[in-house]
């Protein structure tokens, strides 16, 4: 005897290599201390003050921090996998978004790359004027590509030279202050005019936010960390803590080292003023290296798990990794940096940069926002916030997009709406769950809850969610076609099968191969199989358990629809007695064999109202509003049939009153202005000669167990399709 096969292991996860301190806190911290620090800060505190500096810095900290939080609340609560913040967005919010999000994001990372490469470059030549620009971009670009080559175990260890390089410039920086006198009068306020236009705090305020856009830098690393649920919100807090600390106490230095005036005009104050001035000079080398190293490290990661997911194209190649070093993406990534450098000025795009920075910090704190506020049960985090602080986050990177530059908002928004509209369209398969099910729900049974406190509010909303039994699937299945124009595109279709306990699973099997095809033409279905007696009794006991344990469902169907071939099978005759009193309507069709589909012209027959000629007087006492409301479904999928309505009376002197009572219905119901009044004259058996083979006719099913030889005969008589109606008295043609 053979062994039955046993499926291949699927690879294993890398073991987490990095820890908080090395994998989170220093590349964090690192990126955050950069350019703006050595040679921005110093103007930021003369153009507005001290307190004015203080201000921008605790704003754009605490928006920072913010995401921060609701980063670090994710992180407690599932492990992250690879792909960082693409990897949060894509578990709660689903492939398509965290996609559109997440390939600005790489993109931003790889030309970030470039921009500090340029900031290193500046700093070389101050040193070394001679030196060409583009080969020292070049040369630099190429020392970090091959310790990000090597490994990011390599270039995370020398990350701790360049932070013990940092902390000696900020050293040297405050020493200062014992060898070169203080010079600096403390100007607290000062409030100027932008020379460009507008406000110049918030121009400041956008020059300085740049630099607190480096909270993610450690989550990148997400799939390559020991214990993610702990390094990525200790790390995380930690560094932008203690770097918020270190602009807050630079700025008193600047504000007391030197006059406003050399505040604004000297970029290199922080050199200048320093005890050593080569010391702060090799701080800045080393941040520009360390924020690019950093990124060139973290970019491939998120552009592998895009690759994993079938996000990008040619994403088998890109997958390639040894080890656990994505060798494959950190070749593209170099391609598109050294394409980046070439352009020689990334100033032109660099705000485009900054705002899908910001998109993803906006978006992380949606994800908690939305699944702390709706309560879901996967979302169980260990660390939960205040919901004040993912909304803050939120609308704080929504507002910091639009003063940093308003036209680049709009592109940035309009490129991730573009990219999710190419991945929806896609239909990538997913790979794990995310919680977009969890979240629809939980918005569908609150939008429930409260439609049913508002008065007509279901008659407003009201679509066709059929409930078809099914006791023959092949003959359930001629009438497929119709089943799909009455409930594409917003209705739905729950099948019903009913079977002995012997044929319950083939049942199954073909009752979801029936929904397959449904589904296939664009309507919602949902299967269900009930054992029941052979017996039509038993059958029809079965089917109306069913209608009752549905009527308290959230979303539950409104029609039931069932099929005759001309005589109506005995096990529907109590569900459609019971129908009306479980709040569904009724429909049975009798199909033409042979007709065509779509037929040409849909007749609605209305009874008529002798001594009341008014539709709004008797609409809640006849039996009108289902068969209008289906016959508009029809016509407006069937864009070649036309309408009509057909009043049968026997008294010719109600003729006018019967016109008139047409033209109120037609405006009254809003139904197409073209659709034909006509009103016959004679027993309204007579009527249905008008009918045609292709035809479909919509006639009131007035009793409760409908007669079945007076179904066949009046079906006979129509010759084409019919549909026998009645109301449930929930629907509402006027509504």
């Amino acid at each position: 005897m053979t062994e039955p096969s046993v499926p291949a292991a699927s690879p294993r996860e890398p073991e987490g290599r990095f820890g908080t301190f090395d994998g989170v806190f220093t590349p964090t911290l690192l990126t955050i201390l950069g350019v703006i620090l050595f040679l921005r800060e110093g103007w930021v505190v003369g153009q507005v003050g001290l307190l004015g500096a203080f201000s921008v810095i605790l704003l754009a900290s605490a928006i920072t921090i913010a995401t921060a939080l609701s980063l670090a609340s994710v992180a407690t609560n599932v492990r992250l996998g690879p792909g960082g913040p693409y990897a949060i967005i894509r578990r709660s919010l689903g492939l398509e978004l965290g996609g559109s999000v997440g390939i600005p994001l790489y993109l931003s990372q790889a030309c970030a790359v470039a921009m500090y490469v340029f900031g290193f470059r500046e700093g070389w030549r101050w040193i070394f004027p001679e030196h060409p620009a583009l080969v020292v971009d070049l040369i630099t670009f190429g020392v970090i590509l091959l310790i990000a080559f090597a490994s990011a175990t390599l270039a995370l260890r020398l990350q701790f030279v360049v932070m013990a390089l940092i902390v000696g410039s900020l050293v040297s920086a405050l020493a200062g202050a014992a060898v070169r006198p203080l010079e600096g009068e403390i100007e607290w306020w000062r409030r100027a005019s932008d020379p460009l236009g507008g406000t110049l705090y918030w121009t400041v305020f956008a020059v300085f936010f740049p630099a607190v856009t480096g909270v993610t830098a450690g989550a990148n690393m997400s799939g390559e960390l020991r214990r993610p649920s702990q390094a990525i919100p200790l790390g995380t807090l930690s560094a932008v803590g203690l770097a918020t600390l270190v602009y807050l106490g630079v700025a008193v230095w600047l504000a007391i080292a030197a006059p406003p005036e050399e505040l604004r005009e000297n970029y290199t104050v922080l050199i200048d003023r320093a005890a050593w001035g080569p010391l702060v000079l090799a701080g800045l080398l080393g941040a520009t290296f360390s924020s690019a190293l950093s990124s060139l490290v973290g970019a491939p990661r998120i552009l592998a798990a895009l690759a994993d997911h079938e996000v990008v194209p040619f994403h088998r190649r890109l997958r390639g990794r040894k080890g656990a070093e994505p060798r494959a993406a950190l070749g593209f990534t170099a391609l598109v940096v050294v394409a980046c450098l070439m352009l020689r000025d990334l100033n032109a795009i660099a705000p485009l940069i900054t705002m899908f920075f910001l998109i993803t910090y906006a978006m992380i704190n949606v994800v908690v926002l939305l699944e702390q506020r709706l309560a879901v049960v996967s979302f169980r985090p260990r660390f939960r916030l205040p919901l004040a602080v993912p909304l803050f986050g939120a609308v704080g990177a929504v507002f910091v997009m639009f003063v940093v530059n308003a036209t680049f908002s709009l592109v940035s928004i309009a490129l991730v709406g573009l990219v999710f509209g190419v991945l929806s369209r896609r239909h990538i398969p997913p790979r794990g769950g995310d919680v977009r099910s969890g979240l629809f729900l939980t918005l569908a049974e609150w939008a429930a809850r409260r439609t049913r406190r508002l008065p007509g509010g279901q008659a407003r909303a009201w679509k066709a969610n059929l409930l078809l039994p099914v006791t023959n699937v092949e003959v359930s299945r001629e009438q497929g076609d119709l089943v799909v124009d009455l409930t594409v595109p917003h209705g739905s279709v729950s099948l019903l099968g009913v079977g002995g306990a012997s044929e319950r699973a083939s049942l199954h099997e073909r009752l979801e191969a029936f929904a397959g095809e449904l589904e296939a033409e664009g309507a919602a279905t949902s299967v269900s199989v009930l054992e029941a007696g052979s017996t039509p009794e038993a059958i029809g006991r079965a089917i109306v358990h069913a209608m009752q344990t549905l009527e308290s469902a959230v979303m539950h169907p409104n029609v039931l629809f069932v099929h005759s071939d001309g005589s109506l099978d005995p096990a529907f005759a109590a569900p459609l007695a019971h129908a009306r009193e479980l709040g569904l309507g009724a429909v049975v069709a009798v199909p033409e064999p042979g007709a065509s589909t779509p037929p040409r012209r849909v007749r609605v027959y209305v009874r008529p109202q002798p001594g009341l000629w008014s539709v709004v007087a008797v609409s809640r006492h006849i039996n009108l509003h289902l068969k209008v409301l289906l016959a508009y479904l029809l016509t407006r999928r069937w864009k070649g049939a036309s309408l009509e309505l057909v009043c049968a009376i026997e008294d010719p002197s109600w003729e006018k009153a019967a016109r008139a009572y047409l033209e109120e219905l037609v405006e009254l119901t809003r139904l197409p202005r073209a659709t034909t009044r006509t009103v016959h004259v004679g027993p309204f058996e007579e009527a249905l000669d008008l009918q045609a083979p292709d035809d479909l006719a919509l006639i009131g099913l007035s009793e409760e167990v409908p007669d079945a030889q007076l179904v066949a005969r009046l079906r006979a008589r129509a010759r084409g399709t019919c549909l026998f109606v009645r109301d449930s008295g929930l629907e509402d043609a006027l509504a």
